[in-house]
């Protein structure tokens, strides 16, 4: 079960980076002069989907996970303290972050607000899920897939 999560969880997150990065590009270049139609908010809700299922795949392997060990002097140890305190809280800001983009997104009155509230939030989540994504050559154990 927790090899098949982890890949799950490691190859859905080319998916939500995908969503994240076209959703991000289409706000921006709508910002100025386009119109908020079904498609934008497919997009932006289609990038918060995927988000929030890679955060509850991600908090069962949070749970579960062989990483993630809370004994004496786990702090001291990059791979321990990356998995236990540092990927999870900067993911859970991260994901807080798309999902009050979303929102604001559905209240804002003009079109350049709605565009302006997905480029702004999910521009600043997309970042902090790059910062905290265990890539291979930061030695913490992660791969590409």
């Amino acid at each position: 079960m927790y090899n098949g999560l982890l890949h799950a969880h490691s190859g859905l997150r080319w998916v939500v980076l995908i969503l994240l990065v076209a959703a991000i590009f289409n706000a921006f270049s709508k910002k100025k002069s386009g119109t908020w139609g079904a498609g934008d908010k497919k997009l932006a809700l289609f990038s918060l989907i995927f988000t929030h299922a890679q955060l509850l795949i991600g908090l069962v392997l949070y749970f579960i996970s062989p990483k993630v060990s809370f004994t004496e002097g786990f702090m001291k140890n990059d791979v321990l303290r990356f998995y236990a305190v540092e990927h999870i809280s900067l993911m859970l800001v991260a994901i807080a972050l798309i999902t009050v983009g979303y929102s604001k997104s559905k209240r804002a009155a003009t079109d350049a607000k709605k565009f302006g509230a997905i480029s702004t939030f999910y521009l600043i989540g997309l970042i902090l899920i790059l910062a905290s994504i265990p890539w291979p050559f930061r030695n913490l154990g992660g791969a590409w897939f």
